[in-house]
């Protein structure tokens, strides 16, 4: 295979960082906006203080990831045609990163304030718990295992 130059590399690393962002961003926001109307609805008053702080944290929590998802579009239209695309490809990156932890955590605490609700704290704790472990797994340990088993996908050679 032909080797990919570094202007190539840089422009499928940004091609494939933007499909993620599409994937994430959908359901960062489909997630958001279910919290968001939450407040809206009649037994909103029941929550107890541990629930309604709980959800707080959570709104603030999908805000953030949300922003997070958002920051490497509005990175790329401010510093558009000026050179700095090698920059932003790896801010984006990072910016993914940390979406995807605070996604981690809002999806877990969904989960913990949903069973909360409807079967009570312990079991709240619980299934946010299995939540956490089953992420970690799938994210975080599945691509570990994989690592070493797997070409360098960012080596200068084509794909």
């Amino acid at each position: 295979m032909e080797k990919e130059t570094e202007q190539e590399r840089i422009a499928r690393n940004w091609d494939e960082l933007l499909q993620e962002l599409r994937v994430t961003q959908t359901g960062t926001q489909i997630l958001t906006g279910f919290l968001l109307t939450l407040a809206f609805q009649s037994r909103f008053g029941e929550l107890d203080e541990h629930q309604l702080a709980l959800y707080l944290a959570l709104v603030a929590g999908a805000a953030l990831a949300t922003v997070l998802g958002l920051a490497p579009v509005s990175l790329h239209r401010r510093f558009f045609r000026r050179g700095k695309k090698p920059r932003i490809v790896g801010l984006a990156n990072r910016l993914l990163q940390l979406m995807l932890g605070t996604l981690a955590l809002v999806l877990s605490g969904t989960v913990m304030f949903i069973f909360d609700i409807v079967l009570g704290r312990t079991v709240g704790y619980l299934a946010g718990g299995v939540t956490a472990l089953t992420i970690v797994a799938v994210w975080l340990a599945s691509p570990s295992l994989l690592r070493g088993t797997l070409p360098d996908h960012d080596s200068s050679q084509g794909r």
